[in-house]
């Protein structure tokens, strides 16, 4: 069992930039794919990115390639979601994900089995 908290969420203007963290519990975090998923309000929950157990595999959403990056520190259970030139449509609440498998997948959320209770991201025009 893994239990995942996402923190760093906030306002900030457009152009800006935050940084998410997730922090796992549990030994098995460094054998698990961990994903980056957000969810605009009235929407459905899309993939973000994610990250491969040994941190040398990412892959990225079309939307926010060369502006998010995903990175994880194994010795302190975490897993990072950098988000610079943030935009409005960026608003969303964000939520990491934990996949044992250990590879990076489709980025379907159904990969997923592990899952935080998101952190809510703002971005003002």
């Amino acid at each position: 069992q893994v239990q995942l908290v996402e923190s760093g969420g906030g306002l900030v203007q457009a152009g800006g930039s935050l940084r998410l963290s997730c922090a796992a519990s549990g030994r098995a975090f460094s054998s698990y794919a961990m994903g980056w998923f957000r969810q605009a309000p009235g929407k459905e929950r899309v993939f973000v990115g994610a990250i491969s157990w040994s941190g040398r595999t990412t892959n990225y959403a079309d939307s926010v390639k060369g502006r998010f990056t995903i990175s994880r520190d194994n010795a302190k259970n975490t897993v990072y979601l950098q988000m610079n030139s943030l935009k409005p449509e960026d608003t969303a609440v964000y939520y990491c994900a934990a996949d044992p498998t250990g590879v990076l997948g489709l980025g379907f959320a159904s990969e997923y089995h592990y899952w935080g209770q998101g952190t809510r991201v703002t971005v003002s025009s």
